[in-house]
């Protein structure tokens, strides 16, 4: 028998966004590589409550979606949270990269009063900002740390990738987060951090480019194939 994975997709999904049946494609390209299962439900963010651990109990892997700000930011935070404490594969990408940082910083880092300055632009603490240069609709290089977990799984330390953002991590807070073990894990041509990896974790990435605008049936994304063979080890 097939191993079927459950994989819920964090986010507030609109019919009229093309983002996320993107997401859904791009897992059935990785699971028909993989010969698995894949069964993909979305997770409005205003589902989930304020104990999720009995809403994410029955979920193989978490994905954190584009098109943020969410509806219910606390309550994609905690998701995030409940993934990486309890070793559920997790993949972040867009606003998934942004709100994996800052679940890291409020959680791990105790700063409590991290934020996001696209929803609070006054926030004291962003640890996301705005980018100097905004990605929209663009294929940027990225480079990868040698040693990281993402470049073995891309087998290269440089890839393109598709953005669509404006906002990313706050420079300010990289050495605070080194601290805390999340790494940076790629960088795009200007140093900008693109990449996130929680090495001591089945699979923990969180991506500010979308690697499911890449994937293709004869050519499954490796990050999201990786992601859903973690899953499928569970």
């Amino acid at each position: 028998m097939r191993k079927r994975v459950r994989a819920g997709i964090i986010g507030d999904h609109h019919p009229t966004v093309q983002g996320y049946g993107v997401i859904a494609e791009a897992l059935q390209h990785a699971a028909a590589s993989l010969a698995v299962d894949v069964e993909p439900r979305w997770l409005p963010t205003p589902m989930l409550p304020p104990t999720v651990e009995r809403e994410l109990a029955g979920y193989d892997a978490l994905w954190c979606g584009p098109w943020g700000p969410y509806e219910n930011t606390d309550g994609a935070l905690r998701a995030i949270r409940y993934a990486r404490e309890r070793g559920v594969p997790f993949l972040g990408t867009c606003a998934g990269f942004q709100h994996a940082a800052i679940e890291y910083a409020r959680s791990v880092l105790g700063l409590a009063d991290a934020d996001h300055a696209e929803s609070n632009p006054d926030a004291p603490l962003a640890v996301i900002a705005p980018l100097p240069h905004p990605w929209v609709e663009r294929t940027g290089a990225v480079v990868l740390d040698p040693a990281s977990h993402v470049a073995s799984i891309y087998r290269r330390t440089e890839v393109a990738e598709r953005y669509r953002c404006r906002f990313g991590l706050n420079p300010e807070y990289l050495t605070p987060l080194h601290s805390g073990g999340l790494r940076v894990a790629g960088v795009d041509a200007e140093g900008t951090a693109t990449v996130l990896e929680f090495r001591d974790h089945p699979f923990y990435v969180a991506t500010l480019f979308m690697p499911e605008q890449r994937s293709r049936p004869s050519a499954p994304h490796p990050l999201i194939t990786a992601y859903l063979a973690a899953a499928a080890e569970m």
